[in-house]
């Protein structure tokens, strides 16, 4: 999360200008009463020696002192009108010392003050705070980033801070273009520290909120798409499609690294391969390439776009024969794709066919390639004249003397077919049925000489 934090450092400079236009400023502005009593607004007063303190406090520049004397104003002073000036100091100063939690403390004091000049810039700076402050403790505190009620508090800050900037009114003197920029940075660092803060609660539903929340402000952004992606494959039971499709688009990025789409794009093979269990790695490899396409194309994922899981293809196994399978593949469209993915890599015993063409191999060890027509009747066997499939045989030299025109019936492995119009299944480790290869033919006795009679 270091891209979030160094985000955050950003925005944090931001709010607290932000604040300041809207604060301490104002205050330092005001003239020294005259005597004993000033308005704080409201009705409120506070006292020559209040302001004295606070301005005291104010105006020391070392951290850890200036945290004491605010310490002291609240022990003298704990209603004070100034209080609204004297934990935005506090939250600064603890800042400066990363004291994270103190920060969080005085973030919620400022936040639950019920004071009318609490403005919404004012409350917006202090769920900000709270939520900046909380993303950076977890990055160096191990068991802080394990705390759920950390994290709960943090999201709520995060919740109440989003809501709460579409309040805030844009500074004076700041440009129109300018407050945009700002405030959409704003929301993409609430969003990915409340999707952080959600993901240690394992709160799912929100987490996929936050990034989405941010991902509509910088769709591209990879890792965020990555970690969207991993939160729906979280959900019980797992929303897959909706998983592959994130970790996808951000594996396809354009901001990715090439590194960064390189171990994407191997993770989400591993998590198609998983998911499927499909024996020909050549289909994993075409179905990933044709996901990135589609979701570099689409930040959202089309209705119509699945993958069959593993149980569809043993469904689609328990029935099959391959003259189901020669059928579906030729009827096209989704059968075809999940009959192929159920097909691919399984072995077939017994296909029976017509030899079209025998291409012998040039040593016993080579491959006897067979080209053949799939035949299932006495009809088809005599009018078949084109191939349909092509098998390879090793390690069975003896299959050499089949020939053309003979009936066969083979086992072997089907690895790949060739659609229509030149439909053409494709075999290796062929064998064919002993029964169906031809005698070897005995050599030809030689002519044996009689002995002449003896004279």
């Amino acid at each position: 999360m270091s891209a979030t934090r160094k985000l955050a450092g950003l925005a944090m400079a931001a709010a607290l200008c932000l604040i300041q236009g809207n604060g301490t400023s104002a205050l330092a502005q005001t003239p020294a009463p005259a005597a004993g009593a000033q308005d704080a607004g409201a009705g409120q007063k506070y006292t020559m020696a209040e302001y004295n303190a606070f301005q005291a406090a104010k105006a020391e520049t070392n951290p850890a002192q200036q945290v004491k004397l605010l310490d002291d104003f609240i022990s003298k002073y704990p209603n004070s009108a100034l209080l609204i000036y004297i934990y935005p100091i506090y939250m600064q100063a603890y800042g400066q010392l990363k004291d994270y939690p103190k920060v969080i403390i005085y973030s919620d004091k400022l936040a639950q003050l019920n004071d009318k000049n609490v403005d919404a810039a004012m409350r917006f700076n202090a769920y900000y705070t709270h939520s900046v402050a909380y993303t950076t403790l977890i990055s160096t505190d191990k068991t802080a980033a394990k705390d759920p009620a950390l994290a709960k508090s943090a999201q709520d800050a995060v919740t109440s801070a989003l809501k709460t900037l579409d309040d805030v009114k844009k500074p004076d003197g700041v440009a129109d273009d300018a407050w945009a920029t700002q405030t959409k940075t704003f929301r993409m660092t609430l969003n990915s520290i409340g999707a952080q803060a959600a993901t240690v609660q394992k709160d799912w539903p929100s987490a996929i909120s936050f990034y989405k929340g941010y991902l509509a402000l910088n769709p591209d952004e990879a890792i965020t798409n990555y970690n969207l992606g991993r939160v729906y494959l979280a959900l019980t039971p797992p929303q897959t499609m909706d998983g592959f499709w994130y970790v996808a688009r951000g594996a396809a990025s354009k901001n990715a690294t090439q590194a960064q789409s390189k171990q994407l794009k191997d993770y989400l093979r591993k998590l198609m391969q998983n998911y499927q269990q499909a024996t020909c790695d050549s289909l994993t490899d075409a179905e990933l390439n044709e996901l990135l396409q589609l979701a570099a194309g689409s930040v959202d994922r089309p209705t119509s776009y699945n993958l069959p899981s593993a149980a569809d293809l043993t469904n689609a196994q328990k029935d099959m024969t391959i003259l189901s399978v020669i059928n579906d593949l030729k009827a096209g469209g989704d059968k075809a794709k999940l009959t192929w993915l159920a097909s691919c890599g399984s072995e077939f015993p017994g296909v029976p066919g017509k030899v079209i063409e025998v291409v012998p191999g040039a040593a016993d060890t080579d491959p006897i390639v067979f080209k053949v027509a799939f035949v299932t009747s006495d009809a088809e066997f005599d009018a078949a004249t084109v191939p349909n499939m092509d098998v390879k045989v090793v390690g069975q030299p003896d299959a050499k003397r089949v020939e053309k025109d003979s009936a066969i019936h083979f086992t072997g492995t089907l690895t790949s077919y060739d659609p229509d119009p030149t439909f053409m299944l494709h075999w290796e480790k062929g064998k064919v049925n002993e029964e169906d290869i031809p005698k070897e033919k005995a050599a030809p006795k030689k002519g044996v000489k009689k002995k002449p009679a003896a004279q």
